[in-house]
């Protein structure tokens, strides 16, 4: 995975570009090297970049930040709180779905797929890229933060009006690294069983976010995922 071997779209090569040639990223990638000779790794090595692949950096228009892939076999996609098709969507993302169907009153889908979303530039990012199998977190504080954090400041400095749904403290910590005089941040709770009960639920992040895209004179996100 040297710079010039990224899976990646061209448009975030060129923006990230740096970061790959930095001495972190060099050490990630032999921190990842070595953990692919002992343990599975999630998501398979072409999904890493999913979330960059399926939304380039001039088409992004929302962003959504999570914290880690899905450690369970064929679960993760490269893209937070997505999983591949065929695959029960765990809770946090149910959750999601139960809110969209309260805010907007779209039918609740049975795949947890959010490629749809990422296609019309719903930017989904995790801090974290890669874990291993069975071991939630095992790739924290490796290297990934710095290069997703990076993303965020990037998309800040160099793109106006994006609209950034942060849920729970992790992700709002984030709010610290965006320009809020050019961007939209929309905060709640985590989606998660444990706190959706608290303000996720009716927080009406998805007509919000497609009520500032239409007065920002763009195309809305059509959330429904069938």
């Amino acid at each position: 995975m040297t710079s010039s071997k990224v899976d990646i779209h061209p448009e975030w090569l060129e923006v990230l570009q740096d970061q790959f040639e930095a001495d972190y990223f060099k050490k990630l990638k032999l921190f990842l090297v070595g953990e692919k000779k002992q343990f599975t790794i999630y998501p398979p090595g072409p999904q890493i970049f999913s979330a960059f692949n399926e939304t380039p950096f001039s088409k992004t228009k929302l962003v959504i930040i999570g914290q880690d892939p899905y450690h369970g076999a064929g679960q993760a996609n490269g893209m937070c709180f997505s999983v591949t098709d065929g695959i029960k969507p765990p809770p946090s993302l149910k959750n999601i779905f139960k809110e969209i169907n309260g805010d907007l009153g779209l039918p609740i889908p049975t795949s947890g797929d959010l490629t749809p979303w990422a296609q019309q530039g719903v930017l989904l990012i995790n801090a974290t890229l890669t874990v291993r199998a069975s071991k939630a977190g095992s790739h924290q504080k490796k290297g990934w933060e710095e290069f997703t954090d990076t993303v965020i400041k990037r998309l800040s400095e160099k793109r106006e009006n994006l609209i950034f749904l942060l849920w729970g403290n992790f992700a709002i910590a984030k709010s610290k690294l965006i320009d809020q005089k050019k961007h939209h941040i929309l905060t709640s709770v985590h989606p998660s069983p444990l706190s959706a009960h608290r303000g996720f639920w009716g927080c009406k992040h998805f007509s919000k976010a497609n009520e500032l895209l239409i007065s920002m004179k763009k195309e809305p996100i059509n959330w429904e995922i069938k």
